[in-house]
């Protein structure tokens, strides 16, 4: 736990940037019957019947230093998607850094190995070669900032019915076209001081 809230606490580095990285699955929901029109101000009404098109998952990605996010929609959330998502970050998302700190959870797919599993081992090895892994405790992803990213996103954007993975593709990507237009930040406070106090009894006695 105090190796995430030290790294938090660091100053920014450009060269050594600090991103939280999660998923989050949809379920894909069609309407069975169009929403009825309304005048402006009324709150939309939608029939209680849908039908289920299967699910998608969603890659996000947190920068604490820009207050940027970035979030990749896809079928499945297997170890090539993740590994797939890990090369845009170093490839793409940070090409200029030279090490990338993530924060994630230990969800299996997280790591190294995903790396291995999708590419050619020297491709592989370049791309884990920037990156630097912090792990949630177990039980403590709370931790990891992106978690209340993505809170804003289900509430902002997610919380409704979508039918269709490009549907969702397009919504999120507008989303995240406009909070990084805004350049929304979360505005983190816990820090280890007060770990040892809120958490105490996570901590050995020495009375």
């Amino acid at each position: 736990m105090e190796d995430i809230l030290e790294l938090y606490a660091e100053p920014s580095d450009p060269l050594r940037p600090r991103v939280c990285l999660d998923e989050k699955g949809k379920e894909l929901l069609h309407q069975t019957r169009p929403m009825e029109e309304m005048r402006a101000g009324q709150i939309a009404r939608e029939d209680y019947e849908y039908r289920h098109n299967g699910a998608c998952n969603l890659f996000v990605l947190y920068d604490l230093e820009r207050g940027y996010r970035h979030i990749s929609v896809t079928n499945q959330r297997r170890a090539s998607d993740c590994a797939r998502f890990l090369k845009w970050v170093v490839d793409e998302g940070y090409p200029e850094a030279k090490l990338i700190r993530v924060v994630c959870d230990n969800l299996n797919i997280h790591g190294w190995s995903c790396l291995y599993q999708t590419f050619e081992p020297k491709e592989a090895r370049r791309i884990a070669r920037k990156l630097e892994f912090h792990f949630t405790p177990k039980h403590a992803s709370w931790l990891n900032m992106v978690e209340i990213e993505i809170g804003v996103l289900e509430k902002q954007c997610l919380n409704r019915r979508l039918g269709e993975l490009a549907e969702v593709a397009n919504e999120v990507a507008a989303w995240e076209a406009k909070r990084n237009q805004l350049g929304a930040k979360i505005n983190w406070q816990f820090n280890c001081d007060k770990a040892r106090v809120k958490l105490h009894k996570l901590y050995p006695s020495f009375d």
